[in-house]
């Protein structure tokens, strides 16, 4: 089957409002997938931002600046919207309406087009104005309540859970899935209100089902997948380092213990009251040894036991590479854009886009006339 190398989403047209975090996230992933997605950065740069040359979240995009305050700003990025399939804003309600390119007005100029918005809290709700950000999200939708050991604070899991996963990936799938219904016969396009504390509290339902049968208990590191469980969590070796263990299954627990050499001392692992003993079994046990030497032990296994990589150290695991999970461009090692598709396969096309660097490009292939009367990147006109 003949190949594009263009990506699935090849043809599409993405405008993102320059943000910091899920927003970001969302349009590399749309432009990873073969969008076109240009990013309207603002002059000045967005807060918490890096040297934009090692922001990889802006890979496979091409950038404009706008000053959507000054007069006219607001006409460029509506000229840019008559040409878009997506647009994408992560700013806080009613923000957008104020700047001129709210739904509405976005809309109006392109009745086709999906209008993805990212926030927090959601675009209504007695929050819904206030300032927040990944851990504040999770803490609310109870998803953090679950993460961490028993008698100590939660653990923060970064802002994978929140700003990325109840985030981003939500906002991707619910733009594609308004792009389909706009291209049906008599369809139009939507609004997307994305909100992290609905796509947190998401993730959790199968939990929640748990929860209802009465096989979750609401309380932190009491059960099969929170850590709870002395067959499913990480323990330190003998260098300091630490191994995954997740040998759920008899057949695969059968295994492990043997490997572990444990089989003679364990007590039965259905026995509740003795997980704790088990626990202080197993941990003294991989302390006798290197996370290597352990590594060695279940190579080859079904044990579903692995040591637990460092970022830096990822992407020359055996498997990894062989999948090329990562990839090197322009210096810069990064993940793979994922999934994989057969017919259409995508992949870093380029480096993070410099913003403003696009501008002579985007106007003449976008044919935005308006576009060539922004400001130079070096600010000159």
């Amino acid at each position: 089957m003949a190949t594009t190398g263009q990506g699935p989403l090849a043809g599409v047209r993405v405008v993102e409002l320059a943000g910091i975090g899920p927003g970001p996230f969302a349009a590399m992933l749309l432009a990873d997938l073969g969008a076109d997605v240009v990013r309207v950065d603002r002059p000045g740069g967005a807060a918490l931002g890096i040297d934009p040359a090692y922001d990889l979240t802006n890979r496979n995009k091409r950038s404009v600046l706008v000053d959507l305050k000054a007069e006219g700003g607001a006409g460029q990025v509506l000229d840019l919207v008559e040409r878009a399939d997506i647009l994408i804003e992560g700013y806080r309600p009613g923000v957008a309406e104020r700047l001129g390119v709210g739904p509405a007005a976005c809309l109006d100029r392109n009745p086709q087009l999906v209008y993805g918005r990212m926030t927090g809290w959601g675009q209504d709700g007695p929050l819904a104005e206030r300032a927040g950000h990944d851990i504040a999200y999770i803490a609310l939708s109870g998803t953090l309540s679950m993460i961490g050991r028993p008698g100590e604070p939660p653990t923060v899991p970064a802002n994978l859970v929140g700003d990325y996963a109840g985030g981003s990936l939500y906002l991707v799938v619910g733009v594609l899935a308004a792009l389909q219904h706009a291209r049906t016969p008599g369809g139009t396009g939507q609004v997307v209100d994305a909100a992290i504390v609905d796509g947190a509290a998401h993730l959790a339902t199968m939990i929640h089902g748990m929860l209802a049968a009465g096989s979750w208990q609401d309380r932190r590191g009491s059960n099969l997948l929170d850590g709870g469980c002395p067959f499913y969590g990480c323990y330190e070796t003998s260098d300091g380092e630490y191994m995954a263990v997740g040998p759920l299954e008899p057949q695969f627990y059968e295994q492990f213990g043997k490997l572990l050499g444990i089989v003679d001392e364990a007590p039965d692992r259905n026995d509740f009251s003795r997980w704790a003993d088990l626990r202080t079994l197993v941990a003294d046990r991989f302390r006798v040894r290197t996370r290597a030497e352990w590594t060695e032990t279940f190579e080859g296994t079904d044990a579903c036991v692995a040591p637990v990589l460092s970022l830096r150290e990822a992407p020359h695991h055996p498997h990894l590479a062989a999948r090329s999970t990562y990839v090197e461009h322009g210096g810069l090692t990064q993940p793979a854009p994922a999934p994989r598709f057969s017919a259409t396969p995508s992949r870093v096309r380029s480096g993070p886009a410099r913003p403003g660097a696009d501008t002579e490009d985007v106007a003449r292939e976008w044919d935005v006339t308006s576009l060539r009367a922004l400001p130079k990147k070096d600010g000159t006109d």
